[in-house]
């Protein structure tokens, strides 16, 4: 693969999009067709002990009533990370145990929505209640002791002897994914075979653990997930729905739809766990940080085990020799947390270059020049080079395109001619540059088709518009008669699309297939001149089509992932690697203005310029800039997740209560790629960039609150009442 730039290709399917013709799971028209809805738990913790039906079961359309009885035989498919395949290891519905307020505890079954829902409303349950914590604060909340993440020199003597030294302690809310497509599953048994239509980041997932939930041969089973509407991280697994609207199709022997409602899917699927971090830095008298400490408190759910590394990233941000970092968990009873856009490295960075930005303050340098003289040229933690770091040309290039150096270093000495408090920022972030095993299946044919198989999920990323640029560029194919399946496991199979991993394994794969089919039609020319497309050639040779499969595998994997990958199980690797570590980086540079009375927060120009080796499908990766950008700005300004201590659960669980940013709140995104390849993590330079972008972002907005206001604020989200 050349290293020069790609086309700006438009979006594959982006008409279909526009124009509505794009179909989502739940959109998929089935003969037959029922609807269910949940019927959720008012308790957070207990057992039920009685369920009343009747009323519920003599609504007119009412096909069925399910409750735990009616899952006899039915098992858990494990947890993620524990060697399963669901988001949870507690599958609702299994038994009368309640593990957490609004779990589903019944499920009905309806000719239409409307009569589900009503019925679902009729439902009454009686429960045994037990003592439960809904938030890490709560008394009944178990708190494990500290575990060392990374310990290198002696941080405690550099940091006596520093002559420059800060601390701060800093809180991240819980917060909520709030993707446009609601969680949902189309199931439909037919004929001992079942089908799922779910949007998804894991169709392999979904297809192994429902064979091993339901007792069924995987080969039974067909999961459908062309497209997913927003997926984040909330999707990266089988979710609890999945099996229950199995079961009720298998039952009923009728397709079923079960969408959960947004207000439900607060209390039911994964969130971004509340977090405190305490960073306390030291720096020597010209401005060199000579030590760090990062001690962190996770909450976690009582079943399941979420270990956080928040020290992956600031370890390697700066060159820093003495560094210590620790982690606690404190369990609740809360659904399971878990993985949101960034997670682990949104929320330490925004501790940890809160404070950097101030240790640059106290020692009197420019936070720009400070972070400039303190990059690292190989990992501090372990002595390996990097694959590639662009960081110093990002904050350069950041700072040029910003106008850094019209910046007046006195806080809050810009302001506007109305008295508006004007504060620039600049913050870096870094994500782990990590991929897994691919499979790849490529046929093109003599009739101008071409159709390629390939693991990988389409969240509105555009990793179709990536495979086809890929494509193209290797293969002298019809780009408009190229169809890509994905999210399909019995078309090719399928890993977790997650982690910023995506672009990185799917891309190898893709080019690896496109190099052995060339190989193929070359031997077939055996040394013949033919001109024109493949296809052309193919027809003149009287060739219908060439069929190839390709794979790859992150570097340093054994052949043993790809066993893993053919079971739906995660095998991703990175960012450490045997001979070197990757990251992808960020350097954003945000301009706040602060209103002087009421002190409301603005950001109305940000510059975001990314390393994430070659750029291969520029469009998409600009809006996925954009969109991380975005993101910062909610968790930075607006989320958090409210959590009711008397009766556990969410408070705020609907887009009026849980605040997100509208497009008032958005102002000019500047995007700036590096775009130079990374040459030792993949033969195609391919870094992740759907991650980084928000690392960082809620940092920068900090420090240009503080140049504005010269108040340092600890607390996500920041609003006007922490500056009055």
């Amino acid at each position: 693969m050349s290293e020069t730039a790609f086309p700006d290709r438009a979006r594959v399917a982006a008409r279909d999009m526009v124009r509505g013709a794009t179909l989502y799971s739940a959109d998929v028209p089935l003969p037959r067709m029922t609807h269910a809805m949940t019927v959720p738990s008012a308790i957070a913790r207990g057992r039920v002990t009685a369920i009343e039906t009747g009323p519920a079961r003599v609504l007119p359309s009412v096909l069925a009533v399910l409750t735990h009885a009616d899952f006899a035989g039915v098992t858990s498919a494990g947890y993620v990370l524990g060697g399963g395949y669901g988001t949870h290891s507690h599958q609702p519905m299994l038994s009368d145990r309640i593990a957490y307020r609004g779990e589903p505890v019944a499920l009905v079954v309806a000719e239409t929505l409307e009569t589900a829902v009503e019925a679902a409303g009729l439902v009454r349950l009686r429960y045994d209640t037990e003592p439960f914590a809904a938030t890490p604060d709560s008394p009944d909340a178990e708190v494990t002791a500290p575990r060392d993440t990374v310990k290198i020199g002696d941080a405690e003597a550099a940091l006596a002897a520093a002559a420059f030294r800060v601390e701060g302690s800093f809180h991240c809310p819980s917060a909520h994914h709030n993707p446009m497509e609601l969680i949902s599953t189309t199931a439909d048994w037919q004929d001992g075979r079942l089908t799922i239509h779910e949007g998804t980041q894991n169709s392999g997932a979904i297809k192994h653990g429902l064979a091993a939930a339901l007792g069924l041969d995987p080969s039974r089973i067909r999961v459908n997930s062309a497209f997913t509407g927003g997926g984040f991280g909330q999707k990266n697994s089988m979710q609890p729905q999945t099996v229950l609207a199995a079961r009720a199709s298998m039952m009923l022997n009728r397709p079923v739809k079960l969408v959960l409602p947004r207000a439900q899917i607060f209390f039911t699927a994964p969130l971004r766990p509340a977090s405190r971090h305490t960073v306390r830095l030291g720096a020597d008298a010209q401005g060199r940080i000579v030590a760090a400490t990062l001690q962190s408190r996770q909450q976690n759910n009582r079943a399941d085990t979420l270990n956080a590394n928040f020290a992956t990233v600031p370890a390697r941000l700066y060159d820093i020799a003495n560094f210590s970092a620790s982690e606690q968990l404190v369990r609740c009873d809360t659904a399971c947390v878990g993985y949101m856009r960034s997670p682990f490295d949104h929320e330490a960075v925004f501790a940890f270059e809160s404070a950097v930005d101030e240790l640059a303050h106290v020692a009197g340098q420019d936070p720009l020049a400070f972070r400039l003289a303190n990059d690292a040229a190989r990992d501090p933690v372990t002595g390996k080079p990097f694959s590639s770091r662009f960081l110093v040309e990002c904050l350069r290039d950041g700072a040029r395109r910003f106008g850094w150096d019209r910046r007046s270093p006195e806080p809050g000495s810009m302001r506007g001619p109305d008295g508006t408090l004007i504060g620039l920022g600049v913050a870096t972030g870094a994500y782990k540059a990590a991929s897994s095993p691919a499979t790849a299946r490529l046929r093109v044919s003599a009739n101008g088709t071409t159709r390629i198989a390939v693991s990988g999920h389409e969240m509105g990323q555009g990793i179709r518009t990536a495979i086809l640029n890929a494509l193209v560029e290797r293969l002298a194919v019809d780009p408009e008669r190229v169809e890509i399946l994905i999210g399909d496991p019995d078309a090719a199979p399928q890993h977790l699309t997650a982690g910023s991993w995506g672009t990185a394994s799917t891309i190898p794969a893709v080019c690896a297939a496109a190099d052995l089919l060339q190989q193929r039609y070359d031997e077939l020319r055996n040394g013949r001149t033919l001109t024109g497309t493949l296809h052309q050639g193919l027809a003149s040779l009287k060739r219908p089509s060439i069929e190839v499969e390709a794979s790859s595998r992150a570097p340093g994997q054994p052949d043993a992932v790809f066993g893993r990958l053919a079971g739906g199980l995660p095998a991703p690797a990175g960012p450490e690697h045997p001979n070197f570590l990757s990251f992808s980086y960020a350097a954003h540079f945000v301009e706040v203005h602060v209103e002087p009375t009421t002190r409301r927060i603005r950001v109305p120009r940000v510059v975001s310029i990314i390393d994430c080796g070659r750029v291969v499908s520029p469009r998409t990766a600009e809006s996925q800039v954009r969109g991380g950008v975005v993101w910062g700005l909610g968790a930075s300004l607006r989320e958090a997740g409210e959590t009711d201590p008397r009766f556990g659960g969410a408070l705020n669980n609907d887009l009026a209560e849980y605040v997100v940013p509208v497009n008032a709140d958005i102002g000019r995104i500047e995007v700036g790629f590096i775009n130079r390849p990374d040459p030792l993590l993949n033969a195609t330079g391919v870094k992740g960039i759907g991650e980084v972008v928000m690392v960082g972002v809620a940092a920068a907005i900090g420090n240009a609150v503080f140049h504005a206001t010269g108040r340092r604020l600890r607390e996500l989200p920041m609003r006007a009442e922490h500056l009055l």
